[in-house]
């Protein structure tokens, strides 16, 4: 479904909370805010990020606190050292604040992982023999690859129109007599932002005897989430979607499928005893938590979530969504501009809007925002293949010619759009000057040359003057850009 979104009569800028009209003192501030960008014009400007839901940068109190932290960093966990007590209660110390903060129930165990999809595969690999799971096609990659694992059956409802229609479509779906041990569904969508009903969808599946994940990876850097109100089994997260981008996410819930099996993992660290013959595993959480752990990323995490914490997440909420709506009733005013959405307007979404504007690429889209502009945004399909096929209306006839051209290599045949998403250090003007130069672009076009890689079909300046900064890192020369953004 693909459809122009009719602009509201007025939307005066009042109504964006006074807080993000111009940054708010009290709000958390996020490192790299202040950063110059060169554009092709070989003028800088200060960098403008809408592109929060990929990755967002961290708080400045993390890294404050980390660097307070570095010195007494150490190995966690049986270490007699004065350093390794304090890396160890550090750790623990995260793992008290993520308990918190999502109001975890006394008896769910709290796991460290990569990010949410680790979390989202160590559920898949620790599910009980002959498991059935349901999810909706309109979900992340990461909650709908993992299921495809094992003897198990995953099952695929249509993504519903709105959010009575997801509550009717699982409702049916257990109806039908389908065995499910297991539903899996975001909190809100990393492509449209609409913020699904986790609480009605967890009553049908408790129900009819099924646990729910909720991949929260979206909806927990912009609304408060609490797992024993929700009444969810397990929750994932990432570390990197919650200003602290330190590789680090965690997975909350029940005990009993996470310690039925053998480690998704193994390794030092996950077990009690080892012999060539036998091996005894470690309690939860060490038992899925095998090798050295990111001490680091946990930390992190645990201070975002104090920070956020302290601003407070439903203030932070409700100041976003005011922003969203803004955002999105001025994006209509975009001559050849189509937002994309799966339900009506009227419903709560996060930071997302999904465009495309007529007569361009989505690629040569973003890249002219950078280059001549320096605005950040994701384009391609977002890690949601399926929802966006649905969206930009390709039936399978097309996407059985898309397939069969990127087994030929031919990745430019893969559809998408742009994608512009807040956080905590977007102001309104962030917003106006993105809808000002989207005028501008529909107006009168580039105002440079770009080029489209053969092989990646992603569009780039050509020549690109701009130079890039001198860090104390190495930088790979060639970059190779791929559709797999989230």
């Amino acid at each position: 479904m693909s459809n122009r979104m009719a602009a509201p009569d007025d939307c005066p800028s009042n109504m964006v909370p006074a807080s993000i009209r111009s940054g708010a003192t009290d709000r958390p501030a996020v490192v790299g805010a202040s950063v110059q960008v060169p554009l092709v014009s070989g003028k800088w400007r200060q960098y403008v990020n809408l592109d929060y839901a990929a990755s967002t940068p961290p708080l400045a109190a993390v890294v404050h606190s980390l660097e307070l932290f570095l010195p007494y960093y150490s190995s966690v966990h049986r270490g007699a050292g004065y350093k390794s007590q304090i890396a160890t209660a550090a750790y623990e110390g995260a793992r008290e604040r993520v308990r918190a903060a999502f109001n975890a129930r006394p008896e769910d165990v709290v796991v460290f992982t990569r990010n949410t999809t680790d979390s989202t595969n160590l559920l898949a690999a620790s599910l009980p023999e002959g498991a059935s799971v349901v999810t909706f096609a309109s979900e992340h990659h990461a909650n709908l690859l993992p299921w495809q694992v094992g003897d198990g059956l995953v099952t695929y409802l249509d993504a519903p129109s709105s959010p009575p229609d997801s509550i009717e479509r699982l409702e049916q779906h257990f109806r039908s007599g389908a065995r499910t041990t297991l539903v899996a569904v975001t909190g809100a969508s990393n492509v449209t932002g609409e913020i699904w009903p986790v609480a009605e969808l967890a009553a049908i599946a408790h129900r009819y005897g099924a646990r729910i994940l909720l991949d929260a990876a979206q909806l927990a850097p912009h609304f408060p989430v609490d797992v024993s109100a929700l009444d969810v089994d397990y929750m994932a997260v990432s570390g990197h979607k919650l200003y602290a981008p330190f590789g680090s996410g965690v997975l909350i819930g029940k005990a009993d499928w996470l310690e039925g099996k053998d480690p998704f993992l193994r390794g030092g660290g996950a077990v009690d005893f080892v012999t060539t013959t036998e091996v005894l595993w470690s309690a939860l959480p060490e038992r899925q938590e095998a090798g050295s752990p990111n001490v680091v990323g946990a930390v992190a995490i645990g201070v975002a979530l104090d920070e956020l914490a302290r601003y407070g997440m439903e203030r932070l909420g409700r100041e976003e969504m005011a922003l969203a709506a803004y955002a999105r009733s001025r994006l209509t005013t975009v001559p050849g501009l189509s937002l994309y959405r799966l339900w009506d307007e009227d419903a709560d979404r996060i930071g997302v809007a999904t465009f495309t504007l007529s007569g361009l690429h989505h690629s040569e889209l973003a890249a002219i925002l950078s280059a001549e502009f320096g605005i950040g945004v994701r384009h391609g399909c977002f890690c949601a293949h399926p929802l966006m096929l649905k969206l930009l209306n390709v039936g399978d006839a097309q996407a059985a010619e898309i397939r069969a051209g990127i087994k030929r290599g031919e990745k430019y045949r893969i559809p998408g759009a742009v994608r512009m998403s807040l956080g905590i250090g977007t102001t309104q003007g962030d917003v106006d000057y993105l809808v000002a130069s989207l005028h501008q672009i529909a107006a009168e076009g580039p105002h440079w040359h770009y080029s489209r890689d053969p092989r990646s079909g992603e569009f780039a300046p050509d020549p690109d003057p701009r130079p890039w900064p001198d860090l104390p890192v190495r930088l790979a020369r060639e970059l190779r850009s791929t559709d797999e953004s989230s």
